[in-house]
């Protein structure tokens, strides 16, 4: 174990920050210099945890302390004990992580998606250790943007093209002990919001971002395709929003959900003839798009949530000869995300099945990808698995 506290005969000390593919921080720490080689220390260091690693660079020496996360490698999803402990970089706070879920991005990721390699994860509850929230349970915004483009300066930050994406890309993400992100993407999460269900606001703020690409009239009549956990908030958002809702899916105990939320429901394979305004395809499928595109009406509106690391094979010729509108649709805002889950105006517990501790992430990863599973949240505090 090397203490950081006594002098070492080196060049340079530095704390690895991160240590996702292709780019690192070092933060330095100290460094040797005089006749005597005095050692100095003009920045200091929280030594909260153990130095666990020492690692040689041309120069100097690096030095890194040890946190619990789930790393995505080429060998698929790993537990480790003792990866990079994160430090904030300029504008940047430190999150304890509290809760995180595993959504079909994260799985995608692991199938491939993106190419990432880090630790993923993006839904995420925590407490800030600095900033103007410090103590305060917070969520936060996924896109870390520069702030400094012409689409930073047109209010399209999700757009940057210099962001990095927390857990997708560029970025470490949530499924570990602690997280840094810029604080401008922080939110406080309301006292009436149990810091489990914190874990919804990104993909609820997702969901929301459709009423804000096309116009929701009321009575529209819309489609669901997907009966899974972006489809069960899609569909709520929606109908809040003015529109009439049908849900399409595949799973008869999921669909029941919906059905006690008052959804008309149809099951997948089944086709009544109707056509509609607008389908919004969250199947997660590649086969998604292609079924929106046959059941919306000629001018209509296909919105496409759908991310996979797999290819799409499908004919456009519908969408030119009916003038479809496709519109690609991601990352939301959160203030009315947050709003209604305060009020209680949209329902998300059911949708949580299984809470593991961060050291069975593996087998959460399992259980995430098992078809049909419901929500599996990571508690980083737990020491074992529960079923909500």
């Amino acid at each position: 174990m090397l203490p950081l506290d006594q002098p070492v005969t080196m060049l340079a000390l530095e704390v690895i920050s991160g240590t996702t593919e292709g780019k690192r921080r070092f933060y330095p720490t100290g460094y040797l210099a005089g006749a005597n080689r005095r050692w100095f220390r003009p920045w200091p260091v929280r030594t909260s945890r153990p130095i666990i690693a020492v690692r040689g660079f041309p120069g100097f020496i690096a030095a890194t302390r040890g946190m619990r996360a789930l790393v995505l490698t080429d060998q698929g999803i790993e537990y480790r004990a003792d990866y990079p402990d994160p430090e904030p970089g300029p504008g940047e706070v430190r999150i304890r992580v509290l809760f995180a879920g595993i959504c079909d991005t994260d799985l995608q990721l692991a199938a491939g998606y993106m190419g990432f390699r880090g630790v993923p994860g993006h839904e995420f509850v925590g407490v800030a250790e600095g900033g103007p929230l410090q103590g305060k349970t917070v969520v936060s915004e996924i896109n870390c943007a520069c702030g400094r483009c012409a689409y930073c300066a047109r209010g399209w930050p999700n757009h940057c093209p210099h962001r990095s994406v927390l857990g997708i890309l560029n970025h470490d993400g949530a499924f570990a002990d602690y997280i840094c992100v810029p604080q401008v993407n922080l939110h406080a999460l309301p006292d009436e919001i149990p810091a489990e269900l914190g874990v919804f606001v990104e993909p609820l703020a997702a969901a929301f971002e459709i009423g804000g690409q096309i116009d929701i009239q009321p009575g529209i009549r819309t489609l669901v395709l997907g009966d899974g956990k972006l489809g069960y908030l899609i569909a709520q958002v929606l109908r809040l929003q003015g529109a009439e809702v049908t849900v399409l899916g595949r799973h008869p105990h999921k669909l029941a959900r919906f059905q006690a939320l008052g959804f008309p429901t149809q099951p997948a394979g089944t086709d009544s003839g109707e056509l509609f305004d607008v389908v919004v395809d969250c199947t997660g499928s590649p086969t998604g798009l292609a079924e929106a595109v046959q059941r919306v009406r000629p001018r209509g509106t296909v919105v496409l949530k759908t991310t996979t690391a797999q290819s799409l094979d499908w004919n456009p010729a519908p969408v030119v000869i009916n003038e479809i509108t496709i519109v690609g649709s991601r990352c939301g805002p959160f203030r009315p995300a947050i709003a209604a889950l305060a009020s209680g105006q949209i329902e998300v517990r059911s949708l949580i099945e299984q809470v593991f501790p961060l050291e069975q992430g593996v087998q959460a990863f399992t259980a995430a990808a098992r078809t049909g599973a419901g929500k599996i949240l990571l508690a980083m505090g737990g020491s074992h698995s529960t079923s909500a």
